[in-house]
């Protein structure tokens, strides 16, 4: 037996054990190590719509310099949220999605739906995911396509800058580290292949490395930007309830995972789950799950 399939059985086990209808995966960069499905079955991934539609749209908007993370979004136009709020306070807050959902649509006049089709998802051959009445959808081979990325992102070359630039008047606070680049993916199919380029950032390296690094100085609980820190240089994007699916994603170690339960109370599962993830092995991606 091989670590790889050491480990694969163990995590099966523990799976079905728990949670027998659960969807999971794990892998790196170059593919997955091992999953639940053969990654083209389609479910409801609405408890991760923050990482997977909100979290990179925000960055898109950064990259092309809509947005910048330290200015009021009043300045933006944006007044439900309280005075000085800003973008960079509603990432690091568990109940900043809906205010950051609405700058988003403000600054593009567009629905998030459409804004991470076209900026993230398109450009990345997600073409299993979207939305349909209000719940996020997605295949396991998208979930593992877009944590692939967030690993290797390839360089794309840009016809033309875009963006709104910063509100007059205001001015980023110091200190703040703007993230710059942009990168795209090659296709996931011929069709995504062959398509005309958005011209818009898919997550960059430079948006996922400032998000995977403590954004909240010495407050309790730690924050990145919109993931939370786990143990072993683990970063994690859970649901909002504690039992509900999590993506978990280590720089340090080149490795994701994706767990969505299917059966309620299981927070000891996720625990479990990640740590047996993220044991120190010598797997590889198995062949037949090519992303990229």
């Amino acid at each position: 037996m091989t670590l790889l399939s050491d480990q694969a059985d163990d995590i099966r086990a523990l799976v079905a054990a728990a949670d027998p209808g659960a969807v999971w995966a794990f892998g790196d960069a170059d593919g997955v190590h091992a999953g639940s499905h053969d990654g083209q079955t389609v479910v409801d991934a609405g408890g991760l719509r923050a990482v997977l539609a909100l979290w990179p749209v925000i960055g898109s908007l950064v990259e092309d310099g809509s947005l910048r993370l330290h200015t009021p979004i009043a300045a933006y136009g944006e007044t439900d949220a309280p005075a000085g709020t800003t973008a960079h306070h509603l990432l690091t807050h568990p109940a900043g999605s809906a205010d950051l959902t609405r700058l988003a649509e403000r600054l593009t006049g567009s629905p998030l739906g459409e804004l991470a089709a076209t900026r993230i998802w398109g450009p990345l051959g997600m073409t299993a995911t979207r939305f349909a009445d209000g719940t996020l959808y997605a295949s396991l081979a998208d979930l593992v396509r877009f944590l692939c990325h967030l690993l290797a992102p390839e360089p794309v070359a840009q016809d033309e800058p875009a963006g709104q630039g910063e509100p007059a008047g205001q001015d980023e606070r110091a200190g703040h580290d703007e993230p710059a680049g942009q990168d795209e993916p090659a296709g996931y199919d011929e069709a995504a292949a062959q398509a005309e380029p958005t011209g818009r950032a898919v997550p960059t390296h430079a948006w996922t490395t400032e998000s995977l690094r403590i954004r909240t100085g010495e407050l309790t609980p730690a924050r990145g930007l919109l993931w939370h820190p786990a143990p072993h240089g683990v970063w994690t994007h859970p649901a909002p309830a504690d039992d509900g699916p999590a993506a978990w994603i280590s720089l340090r170690l080149h490795r994701w995972a994706i767990l969505l339960p299917t059966a309620a109370g299981q927070r000891p599962l996720r625990s479990a789950f990640r740590e047996a993830a993220f044991q120190r092995t010598g797997a590889r991606a198995l062949p037949g799950w090519d992303v990229r």
